[in-house]
């Protein structure tokens, strides 16, 4: 076997096929967008590179065939933020042979701890953890757009080397259907008739105003999580900037408390499902089918971004009630086409967000995990702490 830096345009086009190839048989396989992954790797693109570091590599066979991939990366924002600095490892796939995840691995370790760190998660992104973040270890359904996707073994691949599981990540899963249990309803019905509380979707004509309320809910109810930073506005609008050639305002509602905002549920169309017929690819041809597929309504799913509400206002029912107005629109406008929705992961250090899915009548639909392996073997081990 062969350990190969990828340092040239032809060796990182090498790195995207290892997937490829992977995967040709697999009907559940989505192929991410080749750009994705190349801008992960692009300072132009990712700007923790500016001050980061990130390194790919992939494995050959003895007859030239590729068997596997993985990069490494340092975060510089977070990589002091844990009780060791701890680096990062991402886009791992391999064939079913431990040596050759050991050849991978053992290249993350050493170039990781050359470089001051002490444990490495993965499979993790250089970025933001909405993106290629965990490995799947239940739930072998398609993947949504930009999440992982991959073989069952892989969990033994890494528990082999010394992997251990530091958290785990929970996709819930429920219909537009589905209906609210009756004593969660029944808190919804009672916020829903407070005049104090309001819902509305996002109005793109006054999309500043909602970029600023989006960015207040989640500085108060996710900077305290190990690992997350404040959002700044330049930040918060690098969001919206982002998502604004996709997003559909009718399914990205906001919670109001006497018009302060208290809550949000931000979904976009679920692209891959559209994205799996242009095979990596957004060229002409790519942006053809995807428009078509598009036309012909293969896009009837949602994907659930990120959905919080302010610590003061948990467990009151808001969620339940802003789920609630968020459904009756949809059910009620039969130009809308979402049919189910898919929610962004939670981790189970979160107890509380975990119920709050739950108590709006989803349920666990994939599980992925994020593994820590500390550098140190003698160390003791600690999970990710839970959020009280």
């Amino acid at each position: 076997m062969q350990l190969i830096e990828v340092n040239t345009p032809e060796l990182a086009q090498d790195f995207l096929m290892v997937q490829v190839r992977l995967y040709k048989k697999d009907p559940n396989y989505i192929r991410p967008l080749d750009k994705d992954i190349d801008n992960v790797f692009d300072p132009k693109k990712n700007k923790l590179l500016r001050n980061g570091e990130a390194i790919r590599w992939i494995v050959k066979d003895d007859k030239g065939n590729l068997i596997g991939r993985v990069a490494a990366f340092i975060n510089k924002k977070t990589a002091n933020t844990y009780e060791q600095p701890t680096g990062g490892m991402g886009f791992f796939d391999c064939v079913n042979d431990q040596q050759a995840a050991n050849l991978l691995l053992d290249a993350c370790r050493d170039w990781l701890k050359e470089r001051g760190m002490e444990a490495m998660d993965g499979p993790v992104n250089l970025g933001e953890r909405d993106r290629w973040w965990g490995l799947l270890v239940d739930g072998f359904h398609q993947p949504t757009y930009c999440m992982n996707y991959n073989y069952p073994y892989y969990s033994e691949l890494l528990e082999n080397y010394g992997f251990q599981v530091y958290f785990y990540q929970y996709t819930y899963y429920r219909t537009v259907h589905d209906s609210l249990p009756p004593s969660i309803q029944e808190k919804a019905q009672r916020v829903l008739g407070d005049p104090r509380y309001s819902f509305r979707h996002l109005d793109k004509s006054n999309l500043g105003k909602y970029t600023e309320d989006f960015r207040q809910v989640y500085n108060k109810g996710w900077a305290k999580h190990e690992g997350v930073k404040e959002m700044s506005e330049a930040q918060a609008a690098g969001i919206m900037k982002t998502l604004k050639p996709i997003l559909d305002e009718r399914i990205m509602w906001f919670a109001y408390f006497e018009e302060e905002p208290v809550g949000f549920f931000i979904a976009i169309p679920e692209l891959n499902k559209l994205f799996k017929y242009v095979n990596g690819k957004m060229d002409v041809w790519g942006k053809l089918k995807f428009v078509y597929h598009r036309w012909r309504g293969a896009g009837s799913s949602m994907y659930g971004i990120v959905f919080g509400i302010t610590p003061e206002h948990q467990a009151k029912g808001v969620e339940a009630a802003m789920i609630s107005a968020a459904g009756d629109f949809i059910i009620g406008n039969p130009k809308i086409p979402y049919y189910d929705i898919q929610m962004n992961w939670i981790g189970d250090f979160n107890p509380k967000m975990m119920k709050v899915a739950e108590q709006i009548g989803s349920r666990i639909y994939k599980t992925h995990a994020t593994y820590r392996y500390l550098f140190d073997r003698t160390k003791e081990f600690k999970r990710m702490p839970i959020i009280r």
